[in-house]
């Protein structure tokens, strides 16, 4: 049986989807990225709109329903859900992701309509920034996963992202790939568009022999402490003590460095339950050993119903930074009553967390201030621009134990490293069970530990100073101008019949 010319283009959209997720860890075929997305344009070429939705649908299924299928087992292996409950939460839960490539295929297809001249190769990349960028910052909390950008920090467009960020950077694999469809499909403009490719990825590799920030003061050693605590061990009342126990004898091996970093929730119980009798005693031998703890545990407000996940200091410098942006549906249930109800019904209990204050003083450790993220916190740029430029290192705490043996936490370390190469500094990634990592400024992973083990990773750093461009500007710039750009090309669109593929 002969398969039409548009089910033929359905069918590539799909596996594009598929192949684009190839280019994230630990898949690690960057240069697919480019490819997946100039398959999907091309799709888009010469269609409806209505069309260009369901491929930009299909798309997101190939994409999604790979890329973020460990959610599957956060919810059934240590959320508690049955099997089938856990895989129809998980489908719906990609398919809603996948609404955001369609959106991008039918509003780029509707606002060209026919037109085959060079303006096609700026709009869908546009349109599609701009969708990423409403995924990953407005709806939900934001839920900036699978982002384009974060495929090439292994690329010479990695050489952009001091100076345009994420979203800078992710247009620019955008536009590569329309500029490519576009060669292909129309065979006008090849050596113009050839021409301007190579410009700009030879660009991106210039740009990166730049180093935006400098050195200052003297090397800092740091260590990193694995607990290797699994999720459903973890806080189990019979287990408390001898967690405690662990990280203690681990930081007690290490106070010889200057910094000793324990992953998130790594204390299984409140501030005000181990305070007196765990945490000083703790501190007071940190000071004598002329060493600086970062800590992280759960912490009450001024009522029990008022809790925070946290970070806090030990030693010569003690504060406390509370999470300010919350993770939906682990550690806030956002649409109530309706997603508790849900919840509750499927047996699965969640976290109520109240989120930190947006202006929180930076903590300190090893004698310099750091930009404290607690886990999801640092899959978003803007956020750790806040203390800069005081802050001279960066510092993630997370738990990706949720997520058992996936691709998650492979993911989560390279939106780590993009953070690093955005800001010019060091960061330091301590996990609970994987991936623990110290991070280069130029987003290069000096060391990492390897996953289910209990370990500690030790390492010299240096503190930074200075800001890149894209430290000084943010995000909002870059989108005001893509914006701009695309209000333009509304006003200059022409109104033409459209012919389906």
């Amino acid at each position: 049986m002969q398969i039409s010319s548009k089910n033929h283009w359905d069918l590539l959209a799909a596996l594009a989807g598929i192949l684009f997720t190839l280019a994230f860890s630990p898949f690690d075929y960057p240069y697919l990225a480019p490819l997946a997305l100039s398959l999907l344009f091309a799709s888009w070429q010469n269609t409806t709109p209505r069309r260009a939705l369901l491929r930009g649908y299909l798309f997101g299924l190939g994409s999604f329903g790979l890329g973020v299928s460990w959610v599957y087992i956060s919810i059934h292996d240590f959320g508690g859900a049955h099997w089938l409950s856990s895989g129809l939460l998980t489908v719906l839960f990609f398919g809603f992701w996948a609404l955001f490539p369609a959106l991008a295929g039918y509003f780029s297809v509707k606002i060209l309509t026919g037109n085959r001249t060079l303006i096609s190769v700026w709009v869908m990349p546009i349109v599609w920034l701009l969708i990423e960028y409403f995924r990953g910052n407005c709806l939900l909390n934001g839920f900036p996963w699978l982002q384009s950008a974060y495929s090439q920090l292994d690329t010479p467009l990695a050489g952009y992202i001091p100076i345009i960020g994420v979203y800078g950077t992710g247009f620019l694999v955008a536009l590569t790939a329309s500029s490519v469809a576009f060669i292909f499909q129309t065979r006008r403009h090849r050596l113009l568009l050839t021409t301007f490719i190579i410009t700009l990825w030879a660009t991106g590799s210039v740009l990166q022999s730049i180093k935006w920030t400098h050195a200052i003061g003297k090397p800092v050693q740091v260590s990193l402490i694995q607990g290797n605590i699994t999720q459903d061990q973890k806080w189990r009342p019979e287990n408390k003590l001898k967690t405690l126990q662990l990280y203690k004898e681990l930081t007690e091996a290490h106070w010889d460095s200057a910094v000793v970093i324990w992953p998130e929730t790594s204390i299984p119980a409140y501030l005000s339950e181990v305070n007196d009798w765990f945490l000083q005693p703790l501190s007071n031998a940190a000071q004598q050993h002329n060493t600086d703890l970062i800590v992280s545990l759960p912490a009450h407000g001024n009522s029990t119903d008022e809790k925070y996940n946290a970070v806090m200091t030990l030693g010569k410098e003690t504060g406390l930074y509370r999470k300010k942006h919350l993770l939906p549906f682990g550690e806030y249930l956002p649409w109530q009553p309706v997603s508790g109800f849900i919840l509750n019904s499927l047996a699965i209990k969640l976290g109520n967390f109240t989120p930190g204050d947006i202006d929180q003083p930076l903590l300190k450790a090893g004698g310099y201030s750091f930009i404290t993220s607690i886990c999801y916190e640092d899959a978003f740029g803007d956020a750790d621009l806040t203390g800069l430029p005081d802050a001279a290192y960066l510092v993630n705490v997370t738990n990706d134990g949720w997520f058992g043996n996936s691709i998650e936490p492979h993911q989560h370390l390279q939106m780590a490293r993009m953070r690093a190469v955005e800001t010019g500094r060091f960061m330091l990634r301590a996990t609970n069970t994987g991936v623990t990592a110290v991070i280069a400024p130029d987003g290069k992973i000096i060391s990492q530990a390897p996953l289910f083990t209990a370990t500690v990773l030790t390492e010299t750093i240096t503190p930074m100073a200075g800001m890149t461009p894209y430290a000084n500007r943010g995000d909002t710039p870059f989108i005001i101008v893509l914006l701009i750009l695309l209000f333009g090309f509304l006003v200059y669109g022409r109104l033409s019949p459209i012919t389906s593929i």
